[in-house]
């Protein structure tokens, strides 16, 4: 449906979203240079996702993938605002050139992106140690099998 506005329009859709995006880190993050960068990578990657487009076998015309690239440039402006304490932060140690041992995250960060342990106490799970130490249990279970037989 937004597909069928005229082209001008899709092209403003897309660079308010880009601005709102460089807006965005450079409000939080404060490092000019960085919010450069993300401005190139936003236009290449819009540049891009219209290639893209025109390569499939369903042949994406450019105006959806404006329409695709404005609502999805939005959208990773919009997921940003949990972290702007912890950006911010970020954004000055790195000014400061100071780095903190640890930050914390905000409160507001949905579960599955905590880590693992978190979100399954809350589920009522008891996780030991993660990965290696479930590796280091199943070399133990296999050695214990193999030197009872």
């Amino acid at each position: 449906m937004l597909a069928r506005l005229p082209l001008a329009y899709l092209l403003i859709m897309s660079a308010f979203s880009t601005f709102l995006f460089c807006f965005a880190v450079d409000r939080w993050m404060k490092v000019r240079a960085l919010t450069l960068v993300f401005l190139g990578a936003s236009v290449a990657c819009c540049a891009g996702m219209v290639a893209v487009g025109q390569a499939q076998a369903q042949h994406w015309d450019a105006r959806q993938m404006l329409v695709l690239y404005s609502f999805a440039w939005a959208g990773l402006a919009i997921g940003l605002l949990p972290y702007r304490t912890l950006l911010l932060q970020y954004g000055e140690g790195w000014q400061n050139d100071t780095k903190r041992a640890r930050y914390e995250y905000p409160g507001g960060v949905p579960g599955r992106l905590r880590s693992r342990g978190v979100a399954a106490s809350r589920l009522g799970l008891r996780v030991r140690g993660g990965l290696a130490s479930s590796a280091a249990q199943s070399r133990r279970v296999h050695t214990s099998v193999a030197s009872a037989s």
